[in-house]
């Protein structure tokens, strides 16, 4: 009894020993991982989810987990969303790595040749992201472990609008993104300027350039061909356009360029002419602004911005305020806007009699009703309409300016040259 006694108690010590060895082995694993946490440097983790391949030589065979190099750090918050996201083994290979959002979207990366793995894409801002990463350790370990970080919240979401958003317009209207503020830097313009992309068929050659710090277009190097069908793409999420200012959204839209009408308004002669795919249509008098530093018409290529049946004009918003001299209020049908300085196709009953031989106007284009209807129906947003005569030039940023440049001059104005 005394023997079988003496080997009981000899066989509880060692279970309690062997036992005393797992504990330690889990929590130093488990030191691995908790120890990863920071805003900033690299964490180091090692996998706390170990698949042990069964001993063949021996009984004493301990499983080494691969060691990683992680970037941002686990638990790290307020990262750039252009901070790139990498992931080394330091020991060991590295195996599948996903990062994905919380609403699970998938950030592109790929393995370099050296074996670590990287993002190709930027971050979103605002957002919260899990990385799940595979390795194997020295001796052949299988490991899988996890990581996750916060993108900074930005003080100002930097929002735009992507023009034409659908529809058919005419040969003369550009893509547009046009931001809300300003993109306040020639490199931060260009950071957008490569993510976004413009498809054409038929293939069209053409350029993106900045009208000005808010609006950026890609025109072709002539007009549109009639029957283009155009595709823009932004991908713009994580995009910084000023100081604490961030893209957080992507876009995308589609439009048809229609027929070609392209109007010429010779303001000397009075008269507009149409033609409809080259050939001429329509032949119109008309009155254009009389001769002023406010109000005559501006000589120049623009382009019909919008159609609206009916306008109140309030000559205030163009610089001429109730009680000063030649103020007006007046209510207007059959209205194509060309600038936004105020400058718009309309109807004009008042001014028939002018029509035709006399400049009159406060410098829109005034027709008679029944012509102004015609041209009011058979009119897109984004067909041209050309100016000559007036000693005063259209600007570009009056309006959609893309045509007051050449093509080489266009080229110019893109933040990436």
């Amino acid at each position: 009894m005394a023997t079988t006694l003496m080997k009981s108690r000899r066989g509880r010590v060692l279970v309690i020993t062997s036992m005393a060895l797992a504990v330690l082995l889990l929590a130093a694993l488990g030191n691995a991982v908790a120890g990863s946490t920071g805003t900033a440097a690299p964490s180091v983790l090692a996998g706390p989810k170990v698949s042990r391949p069964t001993p063949t030589t021996t009984r004493n065979h301990q499983a080494t987990a691969a060691v990683l190099v992680v970037s941002p750090a686990n638990l790290a918050v307020g990262v750039l969303p252009t901070a790139p996201v990498t992931v080394k083994a330091s020991s060991g290979t590295l195996g599948a790595v996903t990062l994905v959002d919380a609403k699970g979207n998938r950030v592109r990366g790929q393995i370099s040749p050296d074996g670590s793995w990287g993002t190709d894409e930027l971050l979103r801002p605002s957002a919260a992201y899990t990385l799940a990463i595979g390795a194997r350790g020295p001796d052949g370990t299988r490991t899988s472990t996890t990581s996750t970080f916060r993108t900074l919240t930005p003080k100002i979401n930097a929002t735009y609008s992507l023009l034409p958003s659908g529809g058919t317009v005419g040969v003369g209207m550009p893509v547009i993104v046009q931001f809300d503020t300003a993109v306040d830097t020639k490199a931060r313009r260009a950071e957008v300027e490569k993510r976004v992309s413009v498809t054409t068929v038929p293939d069209q050659m053409g350029s993106w350039g900045w009208l000005d710090d808010r609006q950026l277009m890609w025109r072709p190097e002539n007009y549109w061909l009639a029957g283009t069908k155009i595709t823009v793409s932004t991908t713009l999420h994580g995009v910084q356009t000023g100081d604490d200012k961030w893209i957080t959204a992507d876009g995308a839209a589609t439009f048809t360029v229609g027929s070609s009408m392209i109007s010429s308004v010779d303001m000397q002669a009075h008269s507009m002419t149409v033609r409809l795919n080259g050939v001429v249509i329509r032949t119109f008098p008309v009155s254009t602004g009389r001769p002023g530093p406010l109000t005559e018409t501006r000589s120049g290529i623009k382009v019909i911005m919008s159609r609206d049946p009916v306008i109140v004009m309030d000559s205030a918003t163009v610089g001429i305020p109730k009680g000063s001299p030649g103020y007006y209020k007046i209510t207007t049908n059959w209205d194509l806007r060309l600038t936004w300085t105020g400058e718009f196709i309309h109807s004009a009953p008042w001014s028939v009699g002018a029509q035709g031989n006399t400049n009159v106007s406060h410098g829109c284009t005034n027709m008679a009703p029944a012509d102004a209807l015609w041209m009011f129906d058979n009119s897109k947003v984004g067909d041209v309409v050309t100016f000559k005569g007036s000693s005063r030039v259209f600007k570009p940023e009056e309006g959609i300016g893309v045509w007051v440049y050449d093509y080489a001059g266009w080229k110019a104005r893109s933040a990436l040259v």
